[in-house]
């Protein structure tokens, strides 16, 4: 039932539900869904945080239970008017935040500042911003989710406990201003871990033999290029070896070849996106969210913050559909895979086109480049495995016990391969090449042998991926 206010001039409509998301770049989209019956407006994130730092208080009540002092931030008081507002005007409050912890909390806060009645208030949740997940929230909607809630003012209290301690050394050693949490402060310590491996690191010279040869069988030029099974750590016996390789005798002695599959990687969850955009694109890590932010609220992607590698029964149906349709039926292998990561968040899908079908999707080219990356890993994770012969070559010599070892190895079916490569599959493909079929055991000649010294090297310091990698094998 609609409400009508007649003025003599003026006719002024009020909508019966009101929709509260997080965002604003989310409320035009869903008001074209939902049509005049509904009216959505932002609260733009938390509109309150635990009571800021005083010279005797945390804004913490130890003596309760850890209670947190809520305050409402300064700049959402004129958004938390607006809302109660409009609340005082409709029949029914739909919260509808993201759904992860962070979103959980927002609509409990929502629902304690605003006074809501439960009897009139819903939750609804939707992973993407289309016609059919918007309808299908309204449809199904739920209680909030007070373990979550929790699990929110947890990490939110563990935040302000840890900081309160950390943060002025931090002004004391560094600069004033930084802050330091339960996060950040693990941060710190893996980098000061990091950093003492390198200052403690000895580099240790060593010498890598390889050797080219030649004649393994009768009227092929090709060349079987082979390394050493041993390193030297002296010169002088580096120089001894290459000269006896002069009267040595060569021997093409076992050939091993074994059929490899190789398995794609799932699609991209939070953590694996920003890593993989970090190598791929050279995207920063706030770089990569700020993008696939705008890509969600365009309706064009799922929910970017999540665990889980999970695909549902649709868009498993459409990558199938788009797979068979442009490569064939050999192509295709549905997948459903699951996380073992502790603690993970898999309330929603992985990260994927909303649309699997729509191959090239955003405002500009960075947003392009990102959906690209996320659609290409999404129909990868649903096609065939990769396959390839991997041969391995021994060459013995007279008179040592080393081995000469060459692996090569040829792509027979390139699968998912033909539409994504994760980064560690670059080196692969790299390696990658033709090795002559005829090749059989027997007598060879060395062509040419050469020696070069190399250091090892010191442990790489952390980049954003990398660091982001190793949180997420800690379980942080």
């Amino acid at each position: 039932m609609r409400r009508f206010f007649h003025t003599t001039h003026l006719i002024v409509y009020m909508s019966r539900n009101l929709v509260i998301v997080e965002s604003p770049g989310k409320v035009k989209t869903i008001q074209n869904v939902l049509g005049a019956d509904y009216q959505v407006l932002s609260c733009q994130g938390h509109i309150r945080d635990i009571a800021p730092l005083g010279k005797n208080s945390m804004g913490i009540d130890f003596n309760n239970h850890y209670k947190p002092n809520y305050e409402i931030e300064s700049n959402k008081q004129f958004i938390v008017s607006q809302l109660q507002d409009a609340t005082r005007k409709a029949d029914t409050i739909w919260l509808a935040s993201d759904e992860d912890r962070e979103g959980e909390a927002i609509a409990w806060h929502l629902h304690e500042v605003l006074g809501l009645d439960k009897k009139d208030t819903k939750r609804i949740a939707f992973h993407e911003i289309t016609k059919t997940a918007i309808l299908d929230a309204i449809q199904h909607p739920r209680d909030i989710d007070y373990n979550m809630v929790n699990a929110q003012q947890a990490r939110r209290l563990l935040d302000r406990i840890v900081g309160y301690e950390l943060s002025p050394i931090l002004w004391k050693k560094v600069t004033t201003g930084l802050s330091a949490g339960r996060v950040q402060s693990v941060v710190v310590r893996l980098v000061v871990e990091k950093e003492r491996e390198i200052a403690a690191f000895k580099p240790v010279s060593q010498y890598r033999i390889t050797a080219d040869f030649v004649g393994i069988n009768p009227g092929d030029a090709s060349i079987l290029r082979c390394e050493l099974n041993h390193r030297f750590s002296h010169k002088s016996d580096a120089l001894a070896f290459l000269e006896s390789l002069r009267i040595a005798q060569f021997m093409v002695s076992d050939i091993q070849r074994k059929p490899t599959k190789h398995l794609p990687a799932p699609p991209f969850t939070t953590s694996t996106l920003q890593q993989e955009a970090a190598r791929k694109l050279k995207f920063s890590l706030s770089k990569t969210m700020r993008i696939a932010q705008s890509l969600y609220e365009s309706g064009l992607i799922t929910y970017m913050r999540t665990d889980s590698i999970n695909l549902s029964a649709l868009a498993l149906s459409t990558c199938k559909q788009v797979i068979t349709e442009q490569y064939g039926d050999r192509y295709s292998k549905t997948r459903q895979y699951k996380t073992h990561t502790k603690g993970a968040q898999e309330a929603h899908e992985a990260i994927r086109p909303t649309y699997m079908n729509v191959a090239s999707a955003g405002a500009n080219n960075d947003e392009r480049r990102l959906y690209d990356l996320i659609r290409k890993r999404a129909i990868a994770s649903q096609m065939a495995d990769a396959q390839t012969d991997t041969t391995r070559v021994e060459v013995t010599m007279s008179g040592s016990p080393y081995v000469w070892v060459a692996n090569y190895s040829v792509i027979t079916f390139d699968g998912f391969m033909r539409v994504y490569t994760q980064s560690s599959d670059d080196e692969l493909s790299a390696q990658l090449s033709t090795l002559n079929s005829q090749l059989s055991t027997g007598v060879c000649s060395l062509s040419i042998a050469t020696a070069q010294e190399s250091f090892t090297k010191a442990p790489m310091r952390y980049d954003e991926g990398s660091l982001v990698e190793k949180m997420k094998d800690l379980g942080i």
